[in-house]
């Protein structure tokens, strides 16, 4: 990620899972990667492009929450969202995200997908997003967190139905993606990673994409009908807004018509489980999450230092102490940098600050061109994750050089 791509975002997702294929991440193979899909990529054309699988650097529900406080701090603007996989004891992992201060949790059921992953990933993973969510509000609902974070959820919702369940179970955004690529002319051939789509969907191919009929329209008019459906549901429930359904569990019953004998004996009592709590406690997201950039280096004193630079392109240099508390260092800045002049920059050290002390986390994180943070002390993990053109000097204080 770099500085640039990560202040356009309106909403930032940190994939920890996805449902159809828990753990793994996605692939673009080589005969996809286009000069110009390189270029973004800041990679090399015809070379396949792979996310790494697991999350290496996360190894806590810190290393999360760090992650998600450095992405704030690159854009206090976008929504922070963590992705889960529906799965037995999510609802606990669930909460430490909202303890990390999240924006949203997305709880990925089982189905779902293009078809792009491998078919042993596409079977036997994950479970349905009904048990995932209604474990996850159950658990968020009886820590009192439940107000402090929105929870979404997909994995083929199609109708209007699926919706009034997912908002009755307790979740209050949804996500569609294969029906919508389905209204536009996605025929599902699950061919999308080979690039011989042949509606002209999942292909750079210019020949292939002559093939796509779709238009926006038809994804705009699936989405009213699913819009008029759940009125009609929540009409005959009694309910008039999403908020008021959210974890509605009470109105979910069984089928009183299934008799079949695989369905004999189930037990949905966990599922439709309401916990009994004090009124006060919220039932759906009402609190923005406190993300503490104002307490911030940053906000404190390094924009105020580096206004010449931001308003007049002038050249400024300081002096600063630094502790280990200052969790993230010169990225808000950085960010700013970004808004103003772009992907370029500024010229090289037009701003340059000298730290001493001990750096925290994610000490010049993102931070772009222009910019030169020197740092006479020692520093913590992630020291210039995604540097996008800045540059960053470390060496011991002067009474370890002279030893």
């Amino acid at each position: 990620m770099t500085s640039l791509y990560l202040t356009q975002a309106k909403e930032l997702q940190i994939k920890m899972a996805q449902g159809a294929k828990p753990g793994e991440g996605g692939e673009l193979p080589g005969r996809k990667v286009y000069p110009w899909i390189a270029k973004v990529r800041h990679s090399t054309p015809g070379v396949g492009l792979v996310s790494p699988p697991p999350h290496h650097d996360i190894y806590s529900i810190e290393d999360l929450a760090q992650l998600i406080h450095d992405l704030k701090n690159a854009n206090h603007h976008a929504r922070i969202s963590v992705k889960l996989v529906s799965e037995v004891g999510v609802g606990t992992i669930a909460a430490g995200v909202a303890k990390g201060h999240a924006d949203v949790v997305l709880i990925s059921g089982h189905d779902g997908g293009t078809g792009a992953s491998p078919q042993t990933s596409i079977k036997h993973a994950g479970l349905p997003w009904e048990l995932g969510v209604a474990e996850t509000h159950q658990t968020l609902v009886l820590n009192n967190l439940r107000s402090r974070i929105a929870v979404e959820t997909d994995g083929q919702l199609k109708t209007g139905r699926d919706v009034v369940i997912a908002a009755l179970l307790g979740a209050e955004e949804f996500g569609f993606a294969t029906a919508a690529l389905v209204a536009v002319g996605c025929i599902m051939m699950r061919v999308c990673h080979l690039d011989t789509c042949p509606v002209g969907v999942a292909t750079q191919n210019p020949e292939l994409r002559k093939k796509f009929t779709g238009d926006p329209a038809h994804v705009v008019n699936f989405m009213r009908f699913i819009a008029r459906e759940m009125r009609e549901h929540m009409a005959k429930l009694g309910l008039r807004t999403v908020n008021e359904m959210v974890g509605r569990s009470d109105r979910l019953e069984m089928r009183r018509a299934i008799d079949h004998c695989k369905a004999k004996g189930l037990d949905y009592s966990a599922i439709l489980y309401q916990p009994v709590v004090a009124p006060e406690v919220g039932r759906y997201c009402q609190i923005a999450q406190n993300h503490g950039l104002e307490r911030s280096l940053d906000n404190e004193g390094l924009l105020d230092l580096a206004k010449p630079a931001l308003e007049r392109r002038e050249k400024v240099k300081a002096t600063l102490p630094v502790r280990n508390t200052n969790r993230v260092v010169g990225t808000i800045l950085g960010s700013e940098v970004t808004r103003r002049f772009g992907g370029d920059g500024l010229p090289e050290d037009t701003i340059h600050f000298h730290f001493q002390g001990s750096a925290g986390q994610s000490f010049g994180a993102f931070v772009p061109s222009g910019m030169t943070l020197e740092l006479e002390g020692d520093a913590n993990d992630y020291f210039g994750k995604g540097l996008s053109g800045g540059k960053i000097i470390a060496y011991p204080p002067a009474v370890l050089r002279k030893k």
